[in-house]
């Protein structure tokens, strides 16, 4: 996780082989990084890292930076064996856990099982959450939220989700490619202004990051046990680590060497959450909040933003929210999409799909954020149980890759 870092960067500007006819096979290394890094970053980003330390306090964010250097192992061994088990379909390349289930484990009823809860998991729960979190930062915007509202930012979202994902994963590369950067870029200068602003707290919150992760009071009972299991929770909820949901965009990569794309989904785990989860943290901890009965989710960075830039945040915010929700949602239909497939090849299940995608997000957009928070954890859980079995079983494979590598 550590040494091949240069690697990692490397890779990620390798140019795509092409065909005998001079065509791109796939989508590029990049193009497959900022698929995942569009359902990586989002709701967990903001509203996930907000709810982590409502309810677990500074220490978990301590929690989460070591999911995530744990995590970016378990990622270089998915991807990695999701490109060494992919497949050829209509021009594109596609896998993920269910196909290395099935072809490196033998176990088609395994990935079977994998593919089922991914698809309820990703792009209806997850979608759904995303799609919720776009109504709350607008009602927080708006500064009320008529009975309207969510529904008509659930059709609107809805709409801008049908005429992407009805276009296949060339299109929803194109438009992350655009998409990533630019949210990455706006909200990481919205958070370093925050941190610019209180920066004499900068020492000071470091030091409860560390301290209430160990601290008397956390180890009491179980206090530290909930701290670690939040910023576990909220970690794998963000970076997805392990959860077998980026090597499906990992397989659809046109590379020279299987581990080239396993290198680069690890430094995928190392942006959202060094980069984009840490930023959120310094914006909510460097206001000083008082935790006792904070708000929940995405809340708690709005006011905090608010507290130190101004009410014009608000707006900025929720124009940064939408665009990582937004690109959430492609991310997570794709994933959903390579699963379908390999359940079944029928065109019209295809069809079906796409419309209870569009409809998830609509649900979403007016369903009780506890709920579908609830439900997403349930599910991501099972999801990670089954993938972690497999890449277990799997991963000599990718360790006699890792060094044909070297």
């Amino acid at each position: 996780q550590l040494r091949l870092v240069p690697d990692m960067f490397r890779t990620l500007r390798d140019k795509t082989p092409v065909d005998e006819n001079g065509e791109p096979q796939s989508v590029s290394a990049f193009g497959a990084f900022t698929i995942s890094a569009a359902s990586r970053v989002g709701v967990g980003n903001i509203a996930g890292v907000g709810t982590a330390i409502a309810v677990g306090g500074a220490g978990a964010v301590f929690w989460m930076w070591v999911m995530a250097f744990v995590g970016g192992a378990s990622s270089f061994i998915e991807s990695t064996l999701a490109q060494l088990f992919k497949i050829r379909d209509r021009g594109e390349f596609r896998g993920g856990p269910a196909y290395y289930m099935q072809h490196g484990l033998r176990a088609r009823p395994m990935g079977i099982a994998f593919a089922v809860i991914l698809v309820v998991c990703f792009p209806f729960a997850f979608s759904s959450l995303q799609a919720n979190t776009i109504t709350a930062a607008v009602s927080t915007t708006v500064g009320q939220r008529p009975s309207w509202l969510p529904w008509a930012i659930g059709v609107a979202v809805g709409i801008l989700t049908a005429a992407v994902v009805f276009g296949g994963v060339r299109r929803i590369a194109s438009v992350t490619q655009t998409l990533v950067p630019l949210m990455a870029l706006g909200y990481l200068l919205l958070g370093l202004a925050v941190v610019a602003v209180n920066i004499t707290e900068v020492p000071a919150v470091l030091g409860e990051i560390f301290g209430n992760a160990w601290g008397p009071n956390e180890v009491v009972g179980a206090t530290l046990g909930y701290v670690v299991l939040t910023g576990i929770k909220r970690g794998m909820f963000s970076n997805e680590a392990g959860l077998g949901s980026a090597p499906n965009a990992g397989a659809s990569a046109a590379v020279t060497h299987p581990v080239k794309q396993g290198l680069v989904q690890t430094l995928g785990v190392y942006f959202d959450t060094f980069l984009i989860c840490t930023i959120t943290a310094f914006i909510i901890l460097v206001s000083s909040p008082d935790l006792a009965g904070a708000q929940r989710g995405i809340g708690l960075t709005q006011n905090a933003l608010v507290d130190a830039l101004g009410s014009w945040t608000n707006t900025a915010l929720t124009i940064v929210v939408f665009l990582l929700a937004f690109s959430s949602i492609l991310g997570n239909y794709y994933y959903g999409e390579s699963n379908i497939e390999f359940i079944t090849r029928r065109r019209e299940v295809l069809t079906g799909y796409r419309a209870l995608v569009v409809v998830a997000v609509l649900v979403g957009s007016v369903a009780s954020a506890d709920i579908v928070w609830n439900f997403a954890d349930t599910v991501m859980g099972l999801m990670a149980l089954i993938n972690l079995i497999a890449i277990a079983a799997l991963s000599p494979m990718a360790f006699r890759l890792l060094a044909n590598y070297r």
